[in-house]
C-alpha cells in the first residue's frame, strides 16, 4: 500500500466531506436571502445582525463557513465580511448562475436516500413527484439563469429557421416544462407564438400556470397535465425538451409522439446532459454531479414508468441519436453546447 496515495485520497475526502456538510449552509443563506443582504455591502456579524434582524452567534458561524469555504470574502483588517463582484453574481443575483439553489435541488433530493436505498434491493422506481418539493423548487430556480442566458440568444438561433418561425407567429410545444420557466421565456421572446407547456406533474402545472399569469401571458401560454406520450395538439413549429427525456421510461415512445405532433418541417429542440459516449469519457467532475443526480431523480423516475427505458443523465449523444432513429427522425446534429448541456436539432 502506498501512504502518499492514501494521504492523496482522504484529501479528497476532506474536501467532499466539508463540500457536502456546506451544502447546508448555503441553503440556508439562500432560504434567509443572506447572500443578497451580504451583497449591499461589507459587515461585521454584528453589524449583520442588525441588517438582516437575525441571530448574531448564529450569523457568525454562518459568515466564517462561507470565508472558509470561499462563498464569501474577509477583512482580517477590519473584521468584516463581503462578497467579492463574482460571488455575487453567482450567490445573490438571480438572474446569474443562481448556485444555491443547486444545492437546495440536492438537499432535497439526498432526502429520499431510505426509499433510494431500499430500491436497490427491489428496483422499484420512485417518480419525481414523490421527491421533496425543494427538487422541483430547486431545478427550476437553478435551471432558470441557464435557459434565460443561452435559450434565446443561443439555442434557438441555432436551429435551421426556428427563430424566424417563432418571430412571424409560431405553434411550441415545452414538454417536461416543470414550473414553466422555459415556456414563459419562449413566449416573452416572441410575442406572436403560443406556447404549450406540458408536465405530468399536476403540482408543477399548477405553479407553471401562476407564473404565466404573474407575466401576463395568460393568452399566449397554456399548461397541460400529460405525459411526453400523451400530450394533445399537432402541427407545431417547435417541440422542446430541456434535460428530461433521459428521465422517462419510454423515451422512443415520447419520441414517436414528438413526431406525430410537429408540423411537417417543425423542429424538436432537445437539451440532454453534456456527456461522452465512452463510460471513460464521463469519469469527471460534472459526470460525478450528473451520475449522482441521476442515481437520485433520473434512473428512479424512468423505473416507475412504463417502458423499461432508463437512459439515466448520462447518456451520450450515440444513445440518444439511437432514439430519434428508433421514432423515425431523419435529420439528428448537434447545433450547440455548453459546458453542462448538448443541444440537439431533430427533425422529421
Amino acid at each position: 500500500m502506498d501512504h502518499d496515495k492514501v494521504n492523496e485520497f482522504l484529501g479528497r475526502f476532506v474536501s467532499d466531506l466539508s463540500a457536502t456538510e456546506a451544502a447546508g449552509l448555503t441553503v440556508i443563506g439562500l432560504r434567509l436571502g443572506l447572500y443578497k443582504a451580504l451583497a449591499e455591502g461589507p459587515a461585521t456579524p454584528g453589524r449583520f445582525a442588525e441588517r438582516t434582524g437575525l441571530h448574531e452567534r448564529y450569523l457568525t458561524e454562518w459568515l466564517r463557513g462561507q470565508a472558509a469555504g470561499g462563498y464569501a470574502s474577509y477583512d482580517s483588517a477590519t473584521g468584516e465580511f463581503f462578497l467579492t463582484a463574482e460571488q455575487a453574481f453567482c450567490l445573490a443575483d438571480p438572474n446569474g448562475p443562481n448556485v444555491a439553489a443547486a444545492f437546495l435541488l440536492a438537499l432535497g433530493m439526498l432526502r429520499a436516500e431510505p426509499q433510494i436505498t431500499e430500491a436497490f434491493r427491489t428496483g422499484a422506481g420512485f417518480g419525481w413527484h414523490e421527491h421533496d418539493e425543494d427538487v422541483v423548487h430547486g431545478c427550476d430556480a437553478f435551471y432558470r439563469p441557464g435557459y434565460v442566458a443561452a435559450l434565446v440568444p443561443n439555442w434557438i438561433p441555432a436551429l435551421d429557421g426556428v427563430d424566424a418561425k417563432l418571430t412571424a407567429g409560431g405553434r411550441v410545444a415545452d414538454l417536461g416544462c416543470g414550473l414553466g420557466s422555459s415556456s414563459v421565456l419562449i413566449a416573452e421572446a416572441y410575442p406572436r407564438t403560443t406556447v404549450v407547456g406540458v408536465d405530468y406533474h399536476a403540482g408543477s402545472i399548477e405553479l407553471a400556470r401562476k407564473k404565466s399569469a404573474a407575466a401576463g401571458l395568460t393568452d399566449r401560454v397554456s399548461f397541460e397535465v400529460a405525459t411526453a406520450q400523451t400530450f394533445s395538439g399537432t402541427g407545431y413549429d417547435l417541440i422542446t425538451m430541456f434535460d428530461c427525456l433521459h428521465d422517462m421510461g419510454d423515451p422512443v415512445g415520447a419520441a414517436r409522439r414528438v413526431r406525430e405532433a410537429l408540423a411537417p418541417d417543425g423542429t424538436w429542440l432537445l437539451v440532454e446532459p453534456f456527456t461522452a459516449d465512452t463510460v471513460e469519457g464521463t469519469f469527471d467532475v460534472i459526470g460525478r454531479a450528473y451520475y449522482s443526480g441521476s442515481t437520485f431523480l433520473c434512473v428512479p423516475n424512468a423505473l416507475s414508468q412504463p417502458g423499461g427505458w432508463a437512459l439515466g443523465a448520462q447518456a451520450g449523444e450515440a444513445a440518444i441519436r439511437e432514439v430519434a432513429t428508433q421514432a423515425g427522425f431523419t435529420r439528428f446534429r448537434r447545433a450547440a453546447e455548453t459546458p453542462f448541456n448538448l443541444i440537439y436539432e431533430i427533425r422529421p
